[in-house]
């Protein structure tokens, strides 16, 4: 044997070797515990057993073959990967009896949400959803308060998660809610659910380390939203390469922000027929939000481009909790920023006049408003508000500007902003209002007539 073959042959010795020691991928069908894919026999236990045994094992992958498969709650394990055949659809069932109630350890906010889910796991690590199939809520059979209403996706205190190329259809309740996880990897993910109320698409709640690209969510609720309904700092986060449309604001911050959010970064976005803000940055309930950039978005149809709110509801994340004091906004850069078909009330950047939003960079901005203001509307006194719910409307219709109302804000800058209207507007461009350290570079926009 000449030596280049013997290298060859050495090599695939070491290599099926290596991949001996490791074990090979163990793939558990769940056709081979009893599920049948006619989408009216109920599947759980099944799928389950099928879970339950490859965790048993040492884990591997849990693969769902074509057809729909009819499910209540499934409980992930460790090292299960959940894979979905392209022509395969997890229906949840119709039946609350089917979605046993489970309280996790960990405490938030959320404990006076619902405590039923069709996907649940909790202190776990390496778990997977993946595939190119369908998961199916049928969210429009639930009726009722939150209580009633289960989660499709819902994973607590787990570690190494990922969700990848799955399209996820109609939940009852808020489609994906990661608390407290750790190393979070959503990209791929189709989003369809706009049959329910508080039909967000996804919800990073305390998390680190949270990586979510390539994503397309039409929602009825927020499209991709960050909470911190704990004491635990939401940090470390990347959101790109979405195409967002909601009924509610496309990419938030809050309105939850018991613990904070560092280090996050939103870019490559596409919003468009959006109701509400397509930025919506808010810290209500205490907590610090430090060293965000939102950067290179483009929108069309929106009710407001930007939303900037430091407010004092002070809700505490737990009852026997005293209320948190006034939380902190500082270090946001939003840059990039081209939209289109904005409504007439214009963008407010709000603190409050004990705590000012500090060091607020707006760069390279091109917004287009309707315009249709009023001399009444330039001219009236705004409310300050400091406990109402925050949302880009809250100081009504129309802000006394089109484009920038800014009030308590300290370290201002807004470089290369142009502004567009629809229709003539008697209200001003920008108007500040106990603005400290503020400077304007390159404004553009229509006076006012007159």
């Amino acid at each position: 044997m000449n030596k280049s073959k013997y290298m060859i042959l050495t090599g695939l010795i070491c290599m099926f070797a290596a991949g001996s020691a490791f074990g090979a991928e163990r793939v558990y069908d769940v056709s081979d515990f009893g599920a049948r894919a006619d989408g009216k026999t109920l599947c759980t236990s099944s799928i389950q057993k099928a879970i339950d045994k490859c965790a048993a094992d040492g884990g591997g992958t849990v693969y769902l073959g074509r057809g729909t498969f009819l499910s209540g709650t499934i409980y992930m394990k460790s090292g299960v990967t959940l894979k979905l055949d392209p022509a395969c659809t997890l229906l949840g069932s119709k039946n609350l009896k089917d979605f046993p109630e489970t309280v996790p350890a960990f405490r938030s906010y959320t404990d006076n949400y619902t405590n039923k889910s069709l996907i649940y796991g909790e202190k776990l690590e390496k778990i997977a959803i993946i595939g190119s199939g369908i998961i199916d809520g049928q969210g429009a059979s639930f009726k009722g308060p939150y209580l009633v209403r289960p989660y499709m996706i819902r994973f607590i205190q787990c570690r190494n998660v990922t969700v990848k190329d799955v399209t996820l259809k109609n939940s009852p309740m808020w489609m994906q809610h990661y608390l407290a996880c750790d190393d979070v990897r959503i990209s791929g993910v189709t989003v369809r659910s706009v049959v329910n109320h508080n039909n967000d698409g996804i919800n990073i709640d305390s998390c680190e380390r949270v990586v979510i690209s390539d994503c397309n969510i039409r929602s009825g609720d927020d499209a991709i939203v960050l909470k911190s309904t704990s004491d635990r700092v939401c940090r470390n986060v990347t959101v790109s390469n979405c195409v967002l449309s909601t009924r509610c604001n496309a990419l938030k911050m809050g309105t939850e922000s018991n613990g904070g959010f560092e280090n996050i970064v939103m870019t490559g976005c596409s919003i468009y027929d959006t109701r509400l803000a397509g930025i919506a940055l808010e810290i209500v309930d205490g907590g610090t939000m430090d060293r965000v950039i939102v950067s290179n978005i483009t929108m069309n149809k929106i009710g407001a481009p930007i939303f900037v709110r430091l407010g004092n509801r002070a809700r505490p994340f737990k009852k026997d909790m005293a209320k948190p004091g006034i939380g902190i906004m500082r270090n946001i850069t939003i840059s990039n920023i081209e939209a289109t078909g904005a409504g007439a009330t214009g963008c407010a950047i709000a603190g409050l006049t004990q705590v000012k939003i500090e060091n607020l960079t707006l760069s390279n901005i091109r917004l287009s408003f309707a315009g249709g203001g009023t001399k009444a509307d330039a001219d009236r006194a705004v409310p300050e508000k400091p406990e109402a719910y925050p949302e880009y409307s809250m100081f009504g219709r129309r802000l006394p500007a089109y484009g920038f109302y800014c009030r308590h804000v300290k370290g201002l800058k807004l470089l290369n902003v142009q502004l567009q209207l629809a229709n003539t507007d008697r209200r001003r461009g920008v108007v500040f209002e106990d603005v400290e350290d503020a400077l304007i570079d390159d404004l553009t926009g229509p006076y006012p007539p007159g």
